[in-house]
């Protein structure tokens, strides 16, 4: 079971503060569920969640705007340890986590999600791929149209296109992409676009 609402607020960063929309995925099924990128409204995540279990919150990356509802929901915190320095501008040091690894399978309601770290858009980006379920939870890595955004502080396109070519673009081609903003495309969809992206600065 994969459900999805899409929350707003802002997202901050070098100086500058932006309007965005971002899209919270639960995952799991009537007893207990994940949630992924825990954005803005933990009222609106927790009307979805029904009071069924939230066996841990999953951060695809720490920009302020996927994180900032996470603390929120009760439930253990999970990040990849690269992104402590973005955590830590948001949070300090009073809300600790706990890491997610590389290669790292975590298990809810019969679904499985793989860990696949995915730096460039931040330090420790993350994908979460359920291979059974065809889908894969890209945050702002990759996107219907192309790679995450890499303008902005502790950011490189180098890597994150060798992130997306390593790690994404060997899954299989009708593998759905349900992303951090806007709307879902596939492996197979963006692949053959990917190499007329020049490097971008927002």
């Amino acid at each position: 079971m994969i459900e999805h609402v899409v929350t707003s607020g802002t997202f901050s960063l070098d100086g500058g503060t932006w309007e965005v929309d971002n899209n919270v995925w639960i995952v799991g099924d009537d007893t207990e569920v994940v949630v992924i990128d825990a954005a803005h409204d933990a009222t609106a995540i927790l009307d979805v969640v029904a009071g069924r279990r939230i066996k841990a919150v999953l951060c695809t990356h720490a920009h302020d705007d996927h994180i900032n509802a996470a603390v929120l929901l009760g439930a253990p915190v999970r990040l990849h340890p690269a992104d402590d320095v973005l955590w830590r501008r948001h949070y300090g040091d009073g809300s600790p986590y706990l890491p997610l690894e590389d290669g790292e399978t975590i298990a809810v309601g019969g679904v499985e999600l793989e860990v696949s770290h995915t730096p460039g858009h931040s330090p420790g980006a993350v994908c979460l791929y359920a291979a059974d379920q065809g889908v894969v939870f890209t945050g702002d890595t990759l996107f219907k149209g192309g790679p995450g955004a890499t303008g902005r502080s502790f950011s490189s396109f180098a890597t994150i296109m060798e992130s997306i070519e390593t790690r994404l673009l060997t899954l299989p081609p009708e593998t759905v992409v349900l992303t951090g903003h806007g709307e879902a495309t596939t492996i197979g969809a963006e692949a053959p676009h990917l190499a007329e992206w020049p490097a971008r600065g927002h």
